[in-house]
């Protein structure tokens, strides 16, 4: 038996647009009770500052600035920072005001796309914020057949550029690539194989000769009727 380990390591940093929840609590409730403000405005249009009342958690949306606008303690810059490092700082910031304060934070939209040649495409949320390409596929219900196992791309955005990485799902190097833990808002897509792209040519030739056919009929009987 052969053991293959990952000497990956990954840990998500927050980007501008990301949803932050943050949570404020100590032995003094009503201490923290400020820093806890959810506001009535919704952060789906657009805003930086807590989320909408209905949620139960003070939310914050990352401007394009980078920063979110936190109660008490003013405008945070927080994208490119980690979850501990978001963490730190707040807690640090926080003890002007409480003693021994604990703050929660977790990114609230941590999901992922897979597309192509997979069961079923479509947009999967991550709770636990660390998915690898392997578990990506696994949630898509895996490949079918007809897609390419040696050529996996993932489309990565970073500030406003998109990167494309391909992977090779029959390779061990698969464990040692930059993308093999993903991104939030990754993309993964299986490009199709030949027997795939053929039988969607033959598809596409056949429609269009029905389409021919039917516009060929439809100019006879317009004659007719006339």
């Amino acid at each position: 038996m052969e053991n293959i380990s990952s000497t990956n390591s990954f840990t998500s940093v927050f980007k501008v647009d990301d949803i932050v929840g943050i949570i404020v609590s100590a032995a003094d409730m009503d201490a923290v009770r400020p820093f806890n403000l959810i506001q009535s405005s919704s952060i789906s249009q657009g805003e930086s500052g807590g989320g909408n009342a209905s949620s139960g958690e003070p939310t914050y949306l990352i401007n394009e600035e980078g920063n979110i606008d936190f109660p008490v303690l003013g405008e945070l810059k927080i994208a490119g920072l980690t979850r501990i490092e978001v963490k730190e700082m707040v807690k640090e910031k926080l003890k002007v005001y409480i003693n021994d304060p604990i703050v929660s934070v977790r990114l609230k939209n941590f999901k992922i796309t897979v597309l192509g040649e997979v069961k079923t495409p479509g947009s999967y949320p991550i709770p636990n914020e660390r998915v690898t390409v392997i578990e990506a596929l696994g949630l898509a219900g895996d490949m079918t057949i007809k897609g390419k196992r040696e050529n996996v791309i993932i489309i990565r955005e970073n500030e406003g550029v998109n990167t494309y990485h391909r992977v090779d799902l029959t390779s061990k190097s698969i464990f040692e690539s930059p993308v093999y833990y993903l991104a939030q808002n990754d993309v993964l897509y299986v490009e199709p194989n030949n027997s795939r792209i053929k039988e969607s040519k033959a598809r596409n030739n056949t429609l269009s000769v029905i389409i021919s056919i039917v516009g060929v009929v439809l100019s006879v009987v317009t004659l007719v009727i006339r």
